[in-house]
């Protein structure tokens, strides 16, 4: 029997899940607090986890203790504190602050397809993040990443390219990642044995 399905997600103890949406074979590492937020196909996180306001795209590998899209503060304002914005936990009869909350959750994130974030990576809001990029453990990313990039650092920056130009974009036209699950399955041993060259010679000539 397989551990994860197409009909709801594995969610382990201790997940927060508020106004977010998980599609077929998604996992939800313990403990992980996913707020506003959409999981397509097959993306993971790991354990302690924090994402808010984004888009995690198919096939997204997220490791433990990462923070997706954080939330800020209003720093124009006199005060940082969310006394601002979060009045009613102060004062019986104050509302909350919605047009704030408006702002924050519209700012949006986007985790690319077949993405890797690596331990402890933070992303900040409206970041964009390519298809099969890698963020290096402990990254900051503070601005868009290209496809297939390696970053790293504090704030994060390029470290090379996963593949060629030539070989980025036969991958990205090839978008195997739209494949249905059985065809994933009848060509899982090429996924494991082929370099991503030789897997394109033999499904995209």
């Amino acid at each position: 029997m397989t551990k994860l399905s197409s009909d709801q997600p594995l969610i382990h103890p201790g997940v927060q899940l508020e106004n977010s949406s998980c599609g077929a074979w998604v996992e939800l590492g313990e403990q992980s607090v996913i707020l506003n937020s959409r999981f397509d196909d097959y993306a993971y996180c790991g354990r302690l986890c924090d994402i808010a306001n984004s888009h995690i795209g198919k096939f997204a590998n997220i490791a433990s203790m990462c923070r997706i899209g954080p939330t800020d503060h209003p720093m124009d304002h006199a005060s940082l504190h969310h006394f601002l914005y979060r009045s009613s936990y102060y004062w019986e009869g104050e509302a909350d602050d919605a047009e704030f909350f408006a702002r924050r959750s519209s700012r949006r994130t986007v985790i690319g397809v077949d993405t890797w974030l690596g331990h402890g990576v933070i992303v900040k809001p409206d970041v964009t993040i390519g298809t099969g990029a890698v963020i290096a453990s402990g990254a900051i990313v503070t601005k868009d990443v290209p496809p297939y990039m390696i970053m790293a650092g504090v704030p994060a920056v390029p470290i090379r390219a996963r593949f060629t130009p030539n070989v980025a974009e036969r991958m990205l036209a090839l978008a195997w990642w739209e494949w249905d699950h059985t065809r994933l399955q009848a060509a899982l041993t090429d996924f494991r044995q082929l370099k991503a060259e030789a897997f394109l010679e033999k499904y995209s000539g």
